[in-house]
This record gives C-alpha cells, sequence and structure tokens, in this order.
C-alpha cells in the first residue's frame, strides 16, 4: 500500500483529534470528511442517533451553551457541522452565521406552524434556516398534589398557591418565567404586558414562590420530594408519567409557551470543510414507523399534521395523547416565543433584574 502524502496524513490526523474518534483514520479511504452533529446531553434521543448514517458522527456536550458555543467557532472548523439546539439557544445566532436549511420537501410536509420556527422567525418570504424536528409545550408537572391536579382549571394561577412557596421549580429563562405571569394576568401580547402596571409585582411574587430556577437539575429536587411542583418542557415530562404513579401533569386550558427543537447548518469559511447536506433519509426516518414511536416514547413530537400523528398517538394511554398533541383548540392558544429586539430585550431584563432584587429563588 502506498504511503500517504505527509500533508495528507497530517490533515486527516487533525480531522481524528478533531471528532475524538479514532476510527477516521482507519476511514482513510474516504474522500471527504463526515459531518459531525453536535446536541447537549440528553437532547436527541438515543434511538435515533444509532441510526445516524455512518458518513456522520455525533458528539454530545455538556449543555446547550456548549453547543453554542460551537457553533460559533464553527467557521473555522475543518469539519462540516450540524446543530441541535432549542429555539431560546437558536435565536442567539445571527441568521449571517447559518446556511439555508435546502430541504423544501420535507419542511412542506410539516404543519404550518413549523414554517415560522423553520425561518428563526424571521418574516415571511426568508430562507428556511433550521428543520423543526420536535416540538412541544411546558407543563406543570405535580408529585403527589392530586388536590392541585383536581383544581387544574385555576391553570397557571396554580404556581401561586401557599402551599407552593419554596416547594416550586421554575424554568431558569427569565423569558418563559415571564411568559407564565403574563399568562397569570391574562395578557397575551408582550406589548400590552409590558406596560401593564401589574406585571412587576407579579413576576416578582412568582419568582419568590421558587425553590430554584433550573429545569435541567432542579427536576431532581422534585423527584427528591424537595419540591412538590415543578414546570418543564412537555419532552421531559411524558417519559416520568410513564414510570413513576407519583407523578401527575397540567396543561392549563389557557395554553402554553411551546418549545421546538432545531437542526442548523453554521456557516463555514475553511476551504477545507466538507459540506455535506442533511442526511434527509434520516431526518425522514423520525417522521414514520417504527422510528416515530421511538420519538414519541421520549416525548419528542415531530411537527407534523394531526392526521400523520393521529396513528401513532393511537396506541398510547388516552390520559397521555393530549400531552403529547394537545387539541387543536388548546393547542391554538399556546404560543412559540419569538426573539426579542434589543430594546426589548434591555426593557425585559430590567423588569427581571427587580424581580431577582425583590427576593429570588431559595437555590
Amino acid at each position: 500500500m502506498a504511503s500517504l502524502p505527509r500533508r495528507r496524513a497530517l490533515q486527516l490526523f487533525a480531522m481524528g483529534a478533531a471528532l475524538g474518534a479514532p476510527a477516521v483514520l482507519a476511514g482513510c479511504g474516504r474522500s471527504e470528511p463526515a459531518g459531525l452533529l453536535l446536541s447537549a446531553r440528553g437532547e436527541l434521543p438515543a434511538a435515533w442517533l444509532k441510526s445516524l448514517p455512518s458518513a456522520w458522527r455525533s458528539r454530545p456536550l455538556d449543555t446547550p451553551a456548549a453547543v453554542l458555543a460551537a457553533a460559533q467557532a464553527s467557521a473555522r472548523r475543518e469539519q462540516a457541522v450540524l446543530l441541535s439546539l432549542g429555539d431560546g439557544w437558536a435565536g442567539q445566532l445571527e441568521p449571517e452565521q447559518l446556511q439555508p436549511i435546502e430541504m423544501p420537501a420535507l419542511l412542506a410536509g410539516l404543519a404550518p406552524a413549523a414554517q415560522a420556527p423553520s425561518r428563526l422567525f424571521r418574516p415571511e418570504g426568508a430562507p428556511a434556516l433550521a428543520y423543526p424536528w420536535a416540538f412541544g409545550t411546558w407543563l406543570l408537572l405535580l408529585r403527589n398534589r392530586p388536590d392541585l391536579q383536581r383544581r387544574q382549571g385555576e391553570g397557571w394561577s396554580l404556581l401561586q398557591d401557599p402551599s407552593l412557596r419554596r416547594r416550586l421549580v421554575l424554568p431558569s429563562s427569565p423569558r418563559l418565567v415571564i411568559e407564565l405571569a403574563c399568562r397569570q394576568l391574562g395578557v397575551a401580547a408582550e406589548a400590552e404586558a409590558l406596560a401593564d402596571p401589574r406585571l412587576p409585582g407579579q413576576v416578582q411574587r412568582l419568582v419568590a414562590q421558587a425553590l430554584a430556577l433550573d429545569e435541567r437539575d432542579g427536576l431532581n429536587l422534585l423527584l427528591a420530594g424537595d419540591a412538590d411542583a415543578a414546570v418543564l418542557p412537555s419532552h421531559r415530562v411524558i417519559p416520568l408519567l410513564l414510570r413513576d404513579p407519583r407523578l401527575q401533569a397540567v396543561l392549563p386550558a389557557g395554553g402554553s409557551p411551546l418549545w421546538w427543537q432545531l437542526l442548523l447548518r453554521p456557516l463555514s469559511t475553511s476551504p477545507l470543510a466538507a459540506d455535506p447536506r442533511p442526511p434527509l433519509e434520516w431526518l425522514r426516518d423520525g417522521l414514520v414507523v417504527p422510528m416515530l414511536d421511538r420519538l414519541l416514547a421520549g416525548g419528542w413530537v415531530p411537527p407534523l399534521p394531526a392526521a400523520d400523528l393521529e396513528p401513532a398517538l393511537a396506541r398510547w394511554p388516552e390520559r397521555l395523547r393530549p400531552l403529547l398533541l394537545p387539541p387543536p383548540a388548546l393547542l391554538a392558544r399556546c404560543t412559540s416565543l419569538q426573539p426579542w429586539s434589543p430594546g426589548e430585550r434591555q426593557r425585559w431584563q430590567q423588569l427581571w433584574d427587580g424581580a431577582l432584587a425583590a427576593g429570588g429563588p431559595a437555590v
């Protein structure tokens, strides 16, 4: 076997180091480096990742912030990258940092509500920069509190119940906590909410209820019995409801914020970077059985038209179906959180800082 030119050998070594996988050196027959899929640990279904095409590698990072940092550095990489991020994190990327996702047929098969997230909420006609592969609601998860579940008609006002004082885990995102406070007041439009003199006090009271602002690690407080309630994304709640009879979930009739999981392609300026298109067959597999059943088991719901999801949902316990895919009238009252302008962010940050100064969570 002829030896590799020294320059090519060094390039292969560099790619192997970047992937953390010596198997890259074994694939010397490849003409281009494989694609690399980056995600936060636990934020992509394990069964789906295992079916990733052999031309791709996956690397889980510890947090979405680490994935975002990797995206910021992608222009210097010699490796093509695909990112999986939630909509809140993806919104921190500038459109100029991303390549169009270029999957018109796949995007056209999604429900109409998925189109705005695919543009990162930019105006209609803007190119799609993301593939929304899963979505859901934020739920109120209760532990051994059937009394509160029976009062679910009170909606998000349950968060202010005196018995939940320092027994409640709220999301770490100020945006989500403010949204919950707005919903408690019955004010849907953020511009209207900002002018509402009741809102600062409502945010302060809600933050004062919290034991922690941490939906990732704060879940352990609920399961250990240190908290009685937590507001969590549905993909964290559904698997728990399947196996823990102590838990009950509430989706208020007035609706909920939505979460979206997106695949994005950061722009690379490296002349050595391969540019493979996203693995279309792998993405299509997530929309049909048997992989669709595996995604749903983890609480990950592809944003397909309801008629396409109904056969798979029919195999689920009836009590859980509305939590996976809310009925149309309820889903219409759920809203995506669109990015703030710099001016809006500054005004909301002032409101949030005031709420924390008035008395924040215990931990």
